[in-house]
């Protein structure tokens, strides 16, 4: 083990982490609210779903990888943009979520991954990002918070899992001002050249 500090290295999603990117997300599923999501996906299911989101070039998918030494480099977290609503009008908006590997969290890897994020979001044109949290969890709602995330409201008892019903609360960080006539938001691939790299 090395006596160096881990480094953080945040790069864009590819179908090879699909496994890792399951492994991280799958305690969420089945022990916490934190995602609505009741079901643990395939490795094929996400593979295919990171595919599905690269082809469409719309909205980036980011990992972290924490590496301690030159043999050990593995992916910690994850970060990626979506689709507000499908109405054309949300265009210009953006919901996103974070995923960190408890054992990390609390070490920057969720900083960096949104920081890179939200840098690609603005560069593509979108003028603010949405968050979802479901509630309790005061550790997201802090973390959303510091990043700037501002509260915007709840939706109460909006899903139930693991036995109770939980509310959604709701966050708004701008990404830019907003123009007058905006621009369609450009594709990541144009924002960010490295989701260009074979």
């Amino acid at each position: 083990m090395s006596d160096e500090e881990p480094t953080v290295t945040v790069r864009p999603a590819e179908p090879a982490d699909a496994s890792a990117i399951r492994d991280i997300y799958a305690p969420f599923v089945r022990e916490t609210p934190v995602t609505f999501a009741t079901e643990v996906p395939s490795v094929d299911a996400m593979r295919e779903k990171i595919r599905r989101k690269l082809s469409a070039d719309a909205y980036p998918w980011y990992v972290a990888t924490l590496e301690t030494d030159a043999a050990d480099r593995r992916v910690v977290g994850y970060a990626y943009g979506g689709s507000l609503r499908e109405r054309d009008a949300y265009q210009w908006a953006v919901e996103t979520s974070v995923y960190v590997d408890p054992a990390v969290q609390r070490g920057g890897v969720g900083s960096a991954l949104y920081g890179r994020l939200f840098e690609t979001l603005r560069e593509q044109g979108y003028v603010a990002a949405y968050a979802a949290l479901a509630a309790p969890n005061p550790e997201s709602a802090a973390f959303h918070e510091a990043v700037g995330f501002d509260h915007l409201g709840r939706f109460p008892a909006a899903g139930f899992k693991l036995g109770a019903w939980h509310d959604i609360e709701w966050y708004r960080r701008p990404l830019r001002e907003a123009p007058a006539d905006p621009d369609p938001p450009r594709p990541v691939s144009a924002a960010d050249p490295a989701f260009g790299d074979d």
